[in-house]
């Protein structure tokens, strides 16, 4: 507790399309109001994050899936991910992983909230070879990798 008596919350990571920020590849945005009220019942404090736009991928960007194999195979450097033309920006998806467990580090968050269906934050589903697929994607496979707990979250809740 924090001296003034109030409860001190427990940062979370999150993916920031999930809390109304514009991110997401399109512009757009997948803020989950259910979310929200989940993070306020469980006494954590959201701390947002987009491993693309830490990247320096920028928003609006192109439609991207990991090419071949999987997430764990993108980490390990025997995959690519790409987008829709064909350019690889694997290089800024393993950078914008390594700043959410950076984040993570910094900020003592165990567990993150993340986008499902992304090839960077997708926990049970992503994207690969352009299809949606069973799996992470490589932010959550390398969060995972060190031990943070992280659900997949669709998004769009009221």
């Amino acid at each position: 507790m924090s001296p003034e008596g109030e409860r001190e919350l427990q940062p979370v990571l999150v993916s920031a399309c999930l809390l109304g920020a514009e991110c997401r590849y399109d512009g757009a945005h997948n803020h989950d109001a259910a979310l929200t009220r989940l993070l306020e019942e469980r006494g954590e404090r959201a701390v947002p994050y987009c491993p693309e736009e830490r990247s320096g991928l920028g928003t609006p960007r192109p439609p991207v899936w990991i090419e071949s194999i999987d997430a764990d195979a993108v980490l390990a450097g025997e995959a690519r991910v790409v987008t829709e033309g064909g350019q690889d920006v694997s290089a800024e998806f393993l950078t914008g992983a390594q700043g959410a467990l950076s984040v993570c580090e910094e900020i003592g968050a165990t567990r993150a909230y993340l986008k499902e269906r992304s090839p960077s934050c997708g926990v049970c589903s992503t994207h690969v070879g352009g299809e949606p697929t069973d799996g992470p994607g490589v932010t959550t496979a390398l969060l995972q990798s060190a031990g943070v707990e992280v659900e997949g979250v669709e998004g769009r809740r009221p």
